[in-house]
């Protein structure tokens, strides 16, 4: 690696006021493995020279993660603990951090010892050694968590139709272990919604508006604790979520296909009555030409509301 991508080292007695990375961790209801997970961040931060503040942001967690993160506060001097009031959810969790962050690099990941925690620095290398890319994502090779048999079909589902919509191949549409540049994120941070599908969203935000993402294998640990997934209704919020990014940023791929879809169908059909029946045109003839041209005009207005609002 070249100089000029050398990390910044502490400074003596202490680190520099602004660290270059900041580290967001969500904890809710972690207790019993908290500590250890803020001690391999740390160690691994410590031992690769880059400054560092590691926000651990318990989210009103109703057993003692709290009071852990705080006994240990002050023997890891880069770690800040914040504490909601009131449960906001791992997307309110990582958007309150990434906007209170200092670092130039904002790092994502899970306090349930499930993500290679230790490979932090890694990643953090790799974005600053590529002015070309923007966000680094921990690809993982295998998926451990409850309800496999459900979680992996509808996740490949759910991933392929993002990549239709994006045009763009990705292997892990929501993993938790990421970093990105804080300054070409920031706009992005007030799309983020409560739920788990913040990591989906700032994944297409990033794609959507052409910002490179590169992705890297990571191995995936069973998580330690009891997992806070919904199948049902945390699937329903990621295909909602996918949609809801691809119209912000490209309506026209959503509505312009079952538009012409339907136009086509109408236009077929038009044919076909006036070769069976010339001069008359069926009621529902009339509906299916008439939907389609419905769907294609919103499609058009709401592409003219993102451009002016990509131009105001």
């Amino acid at each position: 690696m070249t100089a000029t991508h050398e990390p910044s080292r502490p400074a003596p007695g202490g680190q520099e006021n602004d660290p270059r990375v900041t580290i967001v961790l969500p904890c809710y209801n972690e207790e019993q493995h908290v500590v250890d997970e803020v001690k391999r961040i740390c160690a691994a931060m410590d031992q690769s020279g880059w400054t560092y503040e590691l926000l651990a942001v318990d989210d009103a967690s109703t057993d003692g993660t709290l009071e852990r993160l705080r006994d240990v506060q002050d023997l890891f001097p880069y770690l800040r603990v914040i504490a909601f009031g009131h449960n906001g959810g791992a997307g309110t969790v990582r958007r309150v951090g990434s906007t209170r962050a200092r670092g130039e690099y904002v790092v994502w990941t899970d306090a349930d010892m499930s993500y290679p925690n230790e490979r932090i620095p890694e990643l953090v290398r790799m974005l600053d050694a590529d002015p070309e890319t923007d966000q680094i994502v921990g690809a993982r090779t295998t998926e451990t968590g409850s309800h496999k048999a459900l979680r992996v079909p509808a996740k490949w589902m759910i991933r392929k139709f993002a990549e239709g919509l994006t045009r763009t191949r990705i292997p892990d549409l929501n993993s938790g272990l990421r970093v990105f540049r804080r300054d070409v994120a920031r706009p992005y941070l007030r799309l983020l919604p409560p739920g788990f599908s913040c990591v989906t969203t700032i994944t297409l935000a990033f794609l959507s508006n052409q910002h490179p993402v590169r992705y890297v294998s990571i191995e995936y640990a069973k998580r330690a604790g009891r997992s806070k997934f919904h199948f049902v209704s945390d699937a329903y919020r990621y295909i909602l979520q996918v949609l809801r990014m691809v119209m912000f940023f490209h309506p026209l791929k959503v509505l312009m296909p079952p538009a012409l879809g339907l136009l086509g169908l109408g236009v077929g059909k038009f044919v076909f009555d006036q070769v069976r029946n010339p001069l008359y045109m069926p009621n529902n003839t009339v509906m299916i030409l008439m939907t389609g041209l419905i769907i294609g005009a919103m499609a058009l207005l709401a592409d003219l509301i993102v451009r002016s609002r990509e131009h105001s």
